[in-house]
């Protein structure tokens, strides 16, 4: 048996786990990212499992289609339906199974965005290895307005660090009601008062067919000219094209973004270059205590394949495994 891991931008395929446990496995791991689909089917040709690091790589079902030898799938995270095509995998026989992930690191990534933004500290640390000191002002939190798009398991504990900053809150998502966030302290908003009287706006929607574009030009239109935008949630959320226009032309105060269409962001992408805009590499899950969840777990996975009782396997029919975070909160939710 082959496996492959793909996107091991760090090499830590062999940091956590002994995949010799695996015995008559044999483990690639590549560290660089392939892009065109046919360049990705040619590359795992001669494999017969794949581990991908969360939704690095795509897998729609033109190329699982494409993968006769393949078999297994060690996913990791908790959110593979959109990335991963499950009722292709279905229909070829393809074992999917996945892992569990921890939350609260893309909710400190979040508030890193917040207060870097707000203390301009990419500015200040430059200004210092530059050889000068105090280059501009920065604005405290106290008293600023936070608005929280999707206040689940991702924007709850955002918007209780932002009452323990002295910040007021507000939220909104599609079915959000006052019942939902008076618990948490939080005033339940329209879509338009949100944009319109937020300091700072953070994304934490999941991505869907109706949550696609659900930040665009007119709710960019919206923000205050000094207000900041935090995507650390998915890209196609917040209209690229509209948010880079609204930056370069300085109609908001900057964005913190942690997600990208095209990852690796592309050589030259404005996000990298321009001055009000805090970007990090999709670092929100990349922690070693995640990284330790993923390939421990997906070891277990592959021996639990291998003796012929797959387990943590997700479907089309159910792509959240019954005892994981997202499955509980979606059942709690209704």
């Amino acid at each position: 048996m082959r496996l492959a891991i793909l996107d091991d931008y760090q090499g830590l395929a062999h940091r956590f786990v002994d995949w010799g446990k695996a015995r008559g496995v044999t483990v690639v791991a590549f560290r660089d990212h392939v892009v065109e689909p046919d360049a990705l089917v040619a590359r795992l040709a001669d494999f017969d499992a794949v581990m991908r690091i969360r939704e690095r790589t795509e897998f729609p079902a033109a190329v699982l289609k494409q993968l006769p030898r393949l078999k297994l799938i060690l996913a990791t995270g908790m959110r593979n339906n959109r990335s991963l095509d499950l009722a292709a995998a279905d229909q070829l026989g393809i074992t999917v199974s996945t892992t569990d992930a921890l939350h609260q690191t893309t909710v400190e990534v979040t508030w890193a965005m917040i207060l870097g933004l707000f203390r301009r500290m990419p500015q200040e640390c430059a200004s210092l290895r530059a050889g000068a000191w105090q280059a501009g002002l920065g604005r405290g939190l106290a008293g600023k307005t936070l608005g929280v798009v999707g206040l689940g398991n991702m924007g709850i504990p955002v918007a209780t660090i932002g009452r323990a900053f002295g910040m007021s809150v507000v939220a909104w998502s599609p079915n959000l009601t006052p019942e939902r966030t008076a618990p948490h302290g939080v005033a339940c908003v329209s879509k338009g008062e949100l944009f319109e009287t937020s300091d700072a706006i953070t994304v934490h929607m999941p991505l869907s067919d109706r949550t696609i574009g659900l930040v665009g030009v007119s709710e960019i239109a919206r923000m205050k000219p000094d207000a900041f935008i935090v995507n650390t949630s998915r890209p196609q959320i917040v209209d690229e094209q509209a948010l880079i226009a609204a930056l370069r032309d300085n109609r908001i105060g900057g964005a913190g973004l942690d997600v990208f269409e095209q990852e690796p962001l592309p050589d030259g992408h404005p996000f990298r270059t321009l001055p009000n805009v805090l970007a990090t590499p999709h670092i929100g899950f990349v922690t070693e205590e995640n990284y330790r969840i993923f390939f421990e777990e997906s070891l277990e996975n592959l021996l639990a394949y291998r003796n012929g009782n797959p387990i943590r396997t997700i479907t089309a029919a159910q792509p959240f495994r019954p005892d994981s975070q997202v499955a509980k909160q979606m059942h709690q939710a209704g």
